[in-house]
């Protein structure tokens, strides 16, 4: 599946600064109104540790949404890395504008840029071999394509976005199907064109996707010896990714049995914010 960017995203990141905006300000920021309306401010942001930087545009829509006349000055994009005590960006405008986006703006930076560091220290782990290392939808409610994008960020690459961009059969489906072979059918009946991919547990059942058609297989949980073997026995004719209990001991391993992809829930699903630092001068 191809990789979310940025320029898909508008109305996404829209929404998802309205909904933080509202949940932070709702009626109405009352510390900032001990501010006079007409005071002016600038602030530094810096990191406080070392980060892959995502998240630049959530926060330019912040405080586009709470006052446009602020300015947001970034020393650094999307897909860098940053030093421990960098600045990352400058803000200039009205000071409650500032401290009203402050919270909201870097609740962002620092979510995705701890993806996007986690990301890169996934690919950095797997780098020289030809594995693309994908993330899942063990994402945040209502930020997952913030979440994919960050992934992307890191160097890694997306998976299905959802439910409806492509088939994943796993073992319930395949037993209310009735079988490998017959999900796989009725799949490629239902959304002629949307990519198919079968979890299989043994090479008996990677055999029966092969022969099915599916597009891509999902090794589940096998044995190195046994994805040696898969990659050999499908030879090019589906793409293999590997699947379920992959940790740092075991990452580069996997990707030097010569699968397509790795999956990895924790891209997303486990992650701590970058500590990130505003300090206000008038």
């Amino acid at each position: 599946m191809p990789n979310l960017t940025l320029a898909e995203l508008g109305a996404e990141i829209q929404a998802n600064v309205r909904c933080a905006l509202h949940e932070d300000i709702g009626s109405g920021d009352i510390t900032a109104q001990l501010i006079p309306a007409e005071r002016q401010a600038r602030a530094t942001i810096i990191t406080r540790e070392n980060a892959v930087i995502a998240g630049t545009a959530w926060v330019d829509e912040v405080f586009r949404q709470l006052d446009s006349r602020v300015s947001v000055l970034w020393q650094v994009a999307d897909g860098e890395r940053a030093s421990a005590n960098q600045v990352l960006f400058h803000l200039e405008g009205p000071a409650r504008a500032l401290l009203s986006g402050e919270r909201s703006a870097l609740n962002f930076l620092q979510s995705l840029s701890a993806v996007a560091t986690r990301s890169q220290h996934f690919a950095d782990m797997v780098r020289g071999t030809a594995v693309k290392l994908l993330d899942t939808r063990k994402t945040l409610p209502g930020l997952r394509l913030a979440q994919k994008y960050a992934v992307t960020c890191g160097g890694c690459h997306n998976h299905r976005i959802g439910l409806y961009d492509a088939f994943l059969i796993k073992e319930n489906h395949i037993a209310a199907c009735g079988g490998i072979a017959q999900a796989i059918a009725s799949a490629q009946q239902i959304a002629p064109g949307k990519p198919v991919e079968v979890e299989v547990e043994s090479l008996a059942e990677l055999q029966q996707a092969l022969d099915a058609g599916a597009d891509i297989i999902m090794l589940d949980e096998l044995s190195l010896d046994d994805m040696r073997k898969a990659v050999a026995i499908t030879a090019g004719r589906a793409k293999l990714e590997a699947s379920g209990g992959i940790n740092e001991s075991t990452l580069r391993t996997i990707a030097e049995t010569g699968v397509d992809y790795i999956s990895i829930g924790s891209l997303t699903k486990d992650i701590k914010a970058i500590d990130l630092s505003m300090r206000l001068s008038l």
